[in-house]
């Protein structure tokens, strides 16, 4: 797939969006932008929520793919994620059948297998064929997204990559993130592979840099053209020395979710 002329990317103010509206254009992308609340710096950005059908309609036309990174990113009640991110997700899937628009880049979680065990020394890697195990709400949410792609694509015939993303922040800030982390450039990178790989269908990769400390099989990644460069194992000394290893029996070293599984953060609004 040549890499796509325009792509609209949902959620352009949000803490991901705002760090690849600035990355992709470097990739050859030009970006369409859209919010529920207006983007900083962007007057063109469209403001529309993603209930908004006719206007999500009009923001799909013409485009050569979506990234969508709008949604709820942290728990909240059912009612709230049902609306942002199961019904919102649905419409915007709905709008890209109607307008042909033949590909999604979905924001999916870690949080879709957040009570997956890490996997201990010598163990593989945490392979996305893992059944879905999610830890909140959310990560449910992200559970219904895939499976939606994998009904618009074996229905509708519209491709969708779906990133489980790690955490996706300039540094690590835990010991749980030094495997989990996605630098800034590394996800620039994979959502710019996942724009542009031939005849993905609908395919699950995980979202993290070549962390030494990996938990997840980055293989169906890899095979789009992902090619991580960052690892953050140089953040590692800094990172046991301030927090030390989590204890054994604690929800960052049993699951994949960490926090999520027993405590997790919630959405603000």
């Amino acid at each position: 797939m040549a890499a796509p002329r325009t792509v609209l990317l949902t959620g352009a103010a949000g803490g991901v969006g705002t760090l690849m509206r600035e990355l992709l254009p470097l990739f050859g992308h030009e970006l369409r932008l859209l919010d529920a609340v207006p983007v900083p710096g962007a007057p063109d950005a469209i403001t529309a929520d993603l209930a908004d059908r006719p206007a999500l309609r009009e923001a799909v036309r013409g485009v050569d793919a979506i990234v969508h990174l709008a949604g709820i990113s942290l728990e909240s009640t059912f009612d709230k994620i049902m609306a942002a991110n199961i019904a919102g997700t649905c419409n915007l899937y709905e709008a890209a059948r109607e307008e042909g628009v033949p590909r999604v880049v979905f924001a999916s979680s870690n949080h879709a297998v957040g009570f997956t065990r890490v996997p201990r020394a010598g163990d593989p890697p945490v392979p996305v064929e893992t059944p879905h195990r999610p830890d909140t709400f959310y990560g449910l949410s992200k559970c219904f997204g895939e499976d939606l792609a994998q009904l618009y694509w074996d229905l509708h015939g519209v491709e969708t990559v779906s990133v489980r993303i790690g955490t996706l922040f300039a540094e690590p800030a835990s010991v749980r993130e030094l495997s989990t982390w996605l630098s800034p450039a590394d996800g620039a990178r994979l959502l710019h592979a996942a724009l542009t790989a031939e005849d993905v269908a609908h395919t699950v990769v995980y979202g993290s840099s070549a962390n030494t400390r990996a938990w997840w099989d980055l293989s169906s990644a890899r095979a789009l053209g992902y090619d991580p460069q960052d690892d953050s194992e140089v953040y590692a000394e800094r990172i046991l020395a301030e927090k030390g290893l989590p204890p054994a029996d604690s929800a960052d070293a049993l699951y994949l979710g960490g926090l999520f599984c027993v405590t997790p953060p919630r959405w603000p609004h």
